[in-house]
């Protein structure tokens, strides 16, 4: 013969299941996805603006590519990412010149921390610099500005297994200010 539930029982199963309906409901929440900028999305880090306008694979069996690096390809489990960005001082007037950012870095959702790889010598590497009020990295009208990708480069040599832990996050690290201390952001890439 089935039991009947007592009153208290009921009580703790509509509790129980209003908890699983509540989590389910909320999500799991990622709190570094939540901090990250978005890619495409300006980002102002100590004074600069920086926007991440794409980021791919490299191919250097691909005559575009090719231009963009002349290195080693990637050794087997490693790919060659370029991080195509724009970094612009915003501010308006005679007003001090800001230092672009030297300090790069891609991580990954289990700790992998990676930097880039020494800028190629050529028109489409990113080179921190002052810049003036307005001024930006590229320059605005110049090849590297107006190509297909809009933005000076960065390369980075990632393990194909760090793929697996996305979202990979650039964290972009400002020089120190006059007090010592360092802004430092996140923009998630659309890898």
């Amino acid at each position: 013969m089935p039991r009947r539930m007592t009153l208290p029982s009921r009580r703790t199963g509509a509790l129980a299941c209003l908890l699983i309906s509540l989590v389910a409901l909320t999500g799991c929440k990622n709190t570094r996805e939540n901090d990250a900028g978005r890619e495409g999305l300006p980002a102002e880090i100590g004074h600069i603006e920086y926007n991440v306008f794409i980021t791919r694979e490299l191919n250097l069996k691909d005559v575009e590519d090719r231009g963009y690096y002349q290195g080693p390809e990637a050794p087997p489990g490693f790919a060659l990412y370029g991080v195509f960005l724009q970094a612009c001082n915003p501010h308006s007037g005679p007003g001090p010149h800001w230092t672009t950012a030297s300090n790069f870095q891609i991580e990954d959702t289990q700790g992998g921390v990676f930097r880039p790889l020494p800028p190629p010598n050529n028109i489409w590497a990113y080179k921190a610099q002052p810049l003036r009020s307005q001024a930006c990295i590229p320059q605005k009208g110049s090849l590297t500005a107006s190509g297909p990708t809009n933005g000076a480069l960065l390369i980075f040599k990632l393990p194909l297994s760090s793929l697996e832990n996305r979202p990979l996050d650039l964290r972009i690290t400002a020089p120190p200010d006059a007090s010592g201390q360092r802004d430092s952001k996140l923009i998630e890439l659309d890898i």
